[in-house]
């Protein structure tokens, strides 16, 4: 095509305009699509870490009593019968109260803080896998977090000593990592029985329940049926739904991501700008040619393609060298955040190179659009007088 060929031979003979031109595209689109790539990998982990406990009820006591501070929790809690009267409404699903407090621990000498879980033994597989080791057996072992374990270099048999009284315990298990939970946070934890809970900090309530629902679909009917056979008189229990709280986290990380993507966009805009003002400097450097063109019968729709075929071809050439450092700009952009570049190939993060590329073509096109609609409408004896 004739038109294609002058808009080609007009970009080499600007080549240095031209090339500017290409840069701006080049730098928009790595904006946008990095931190696409960014935005989406955050919210894939996110989301991977927080999946284990989207099918989980917490019920807590209202108005304070199941935080705790160190040496266990307020003496306001769960109580049994409140227990059994959740399980009721609860059906066929999963129960698992728990206490839950703080307090110093000394490893080796060392002294330092954990998270305390009491759990009965036969409920605990239902809820924490194990790494090494076995589950709780009687009152004098316990289960020791991953990442605790990690830091004080603890492994099956270790002894660790909890409180100020310095009650020892031997580490018959090593916890498999759970990550960031709404429920509880076992990897910097020490999980016992709750006999020796109850006998070391004196309390009798619980500090939570915790109902794993076997079917997502029938949580909030779970949750519905435990609120009103708790809450019925008055406020006694805060019934808290995970998979809300992970649903409302995950959709706040994705505007977190559409923002930082049109921040990048900012970028491409000013990119435009570049291109409209190189395709009106060429209208006018051209207007003498554009006039020996519609002389010789070139019709106005084939002297708009010549300029909107200039401008595609800057925008296409910007994409495809903005796509592929996209790619090493979104790896290493992914490498320095999560550390993990597992979440880069999934192509729910490579779509956003095919978008930033449309977006910089899309861009380049519009910019074009009107130098090329100008030189279209010249009056041709107008045009061959321009000097």
């Amino acid at each position: 095509m004739i038109f294609f060929e002058f808009a080609r031979r007009n970009i080499r003979l600007n080549l240095l305009r031209s090339l500017l031109a290409v840069i701006g595209i080049v730098i928009g689109v790595v904006a946008i699509a990095s931190m696409g790539i960014l935005g989406n990998s955050l919210v894939l982990s996110i989301s991977d870490s927080l999946t284990t406990v989207g099918d989980t009820i917490v019920i807590t006591p209202h108005a304070g009593g199941g935080g705790g501070g160190f040496g266990g929790v307020s003496s306001r809690g769960i109580t049994d019968r409140q227990v059994i009267e959740i399980q009721r409404a609860a059906g066929s699903n999963v129960v698992i109260p728990l206490y839950s407090g703080g307090d110093r621990i000394v490893i080796g000498g060392e002294i330092g803080a954990a998270q305390i879980y009491g759990m009965r033994p036969s409920e605990i597989p239902e809820l924490l896998e194990i790494r090494d080791g076995v589950y709780l057996r009687g009152s004098t072992t316990a289960l020791i977090g991953s990442s605790l374990a990690d830091e004080y270099d603890l492994i099956v048999g270790s002894r660790v000593a909890i409180g100020d009284e310095e009650v020892r315990l031997r580490t018959i298990g090593i916890l498999e990592e759970r990550g960031v939970g709404f429920d509880i946070n076992p990897d910097f934890a020490v999980v016992v029985s709750d006999a020796f809970y109850r006998d070391l900090y004196g309390d009798d309530d619980w500090s939570m329940v915790i109902v794993k629902v076997r079917d997502l679909n029938k949580i909030d009917t779970v949750r519905a049926a435990i609120d009103e056979q708790l809450n019925r008189r008055e406020q006694v229990v805060n019934v808290l739904d995970t998979r809300a709280i992970l649903e409302t986290l995950i959709e706040t990380f994705n505007r977190i991501s559409t923002f930082t993507v049109a921040i990048g966009g900012i970028s491409l805009v000013v990119a435009g700008v570049s291109i409209f003002n190189v395709m009106m400097m060429s209208v006018t450097e051209r207007t003498r040619e554009i006039g020996v063109i519609r002389s010789i019968g070139a019709r106005q729709g084939e002297v708009l393609r010549m300029f909107i075929y200039e401008s595609f071809i800057l925008g296409f050439i910007g994409s495809a060298i903005g796509g592929v450092l996209s790619f090493i700009g979104g790896y290493i952009a992914v490498i320095i955040m999560l550390e993990d570049t597992s979440y880069l190939f999934v192509p729910s993060s490579l779509v956003y190179i095919l978008y930033g590329m449309a977006f910089g073509i899309g861009t380049s096109i519009v910019s074009g659009f009107y130098p090329a609609w100008k030189a279209s409408h010249l009056n041709p004896i107008e045009a061959l007088r321009h000097d």
